[in-house]
């Protein structure tokens, strides 16, 4: 549904090209979840931007090819682009309250992607199609007369979902869908992305930051760290029972165990890199209580481990011995 070929994107600056996703390989299968993962300012939101061709002002594909369903998005025309979108993959924005009109009412933002996409409809049948899609996301009908500013911020966030499936796409990426929502809402927009999901059969790509959130939602989990993946693994593999990049096993450590008898979180020393200004080598050496000397030099390489694709030089010295 979706490849991604060592796709790049850099931003210009005063300082330089700064490079904000590196060389991002990963392939998404049809009627599946797969998580993004990582830090604020590691890439993700750049990542979704690019995939959608929504990059703006400075930002610009570096490198690499992103395909969807075979279709490289960066070779379509504006009129082309602008029919492939919402038809074949659609975007849940990081704030819905910034991603609806404050100044339409909320069948208006519905209709407008009918009147724009499916032209031939009636006033009479989008009509019956939005309360379709309110009931889908369990609104009431009745505020489809209602203003953005007149809903709940987990209502907003269904509407917005429910633009998103109107055209019941092949590909939905959500990006940070249920940020600023409290956990009882939180947890009634998962069940109903994996509701939707389930009924519609669409292809999900979920980004948070969030490793929990994830791992309940997601088949298959992309860590993201310094603008490249360092690990793709199961989500069902997501313990320290198993081998994992040095960066999962710092956020697994960082995640309290609820049922233990004592309850011990360890923090991941240091911070995220500037993009600006890279370490040398692997970008988390700075970090990491494994590094050793080739680390600060060396990039690594993607390697499988036990099914997971994982780029640490850890593995690689195990595969030399």
């Amino acid at each position: 549904m979706l490849e991604l070929r060592n796709v790049s994107v850099g931003y210009e600056s005063a300082h330089g090209t700064v490079q904000a996703v590196r060389n991002v390989s990963l392939k998404i299968y049809p009627n599946t979840i797969v998580g993004l993962i990582g830090e604020s300012g590691s890439g993700k939101s750049t990542m979704a931007n690019a995939i959608m061709n929504l990059l703006k002002g400075n930002a610009y594909l570096t490198g690499g090819e992103i395909l969807v369903q075979g279709q490289d998005v960066y070779k379509l025309n504006k009129k082309e682009l602008r029919k492939f979108r919402w038809n074949r993959m659609s975007m849940v924005f990081q704030s819905a309250m910034n991603a609806l009109n404050p100044v339409l009412t909320v069948e208006q933002q519905i209709a407008d992607v009918f009147t724009h996409h499916r032209p031939e409809m009636s006033k009479k049948e989008i009509h019956e199609k939005a309360v379709e899609l309110m009931q889908l996301v369990s609104i009431d009908p009745k505020h489809l007369r209602s203003y953005p500013h007149e809903l709940s911020g987990g209502m907003r966030q269904r509407v917005v979902i429910a633009i998103a499936v109107a055209l019941e796409p092949d590909l939905v990426i959500m990006d940070e869908p249920t940020t600023a929502l409290d956990v009882v809402v939180q947890k009634s927009i998962l069940d109903k992305i994996k509701e939707l999901q389930q009924v519609k059969k669409f292809a999900v790509l979920f980004i948070s930051h969030d490793f929990s959130l994830v791992a309940e939602l997601a088949e298959k989990v992309a860590i993201m760290y310094a603008g490249r993946l360092v690990e793709v693994t199961g989500s069902g593999e997501l313990n320290l029972s198993e081998r994992h990049h040095p960066y999962t096993e710092g956020l697994l450590r960082a995640i309290p165990e609820l049922t233990a008898d004592t309850v011990t979180i360890e923090g991941i020393p240091g911070n995220p890199p500037d993009l600006i200004n890279l370490p040398t080598g692997c970008a988390y050496h700075p970090r990491c209580k494994y590094a050793m000397a080739s680390c600060k030099t060396i990039p690594p390489q993607e390697r499988d481990v036990e099914g997971r694709v994982i780029a640490c030089h850890l593995y690689e010295e195990e595969a030399v011995r």
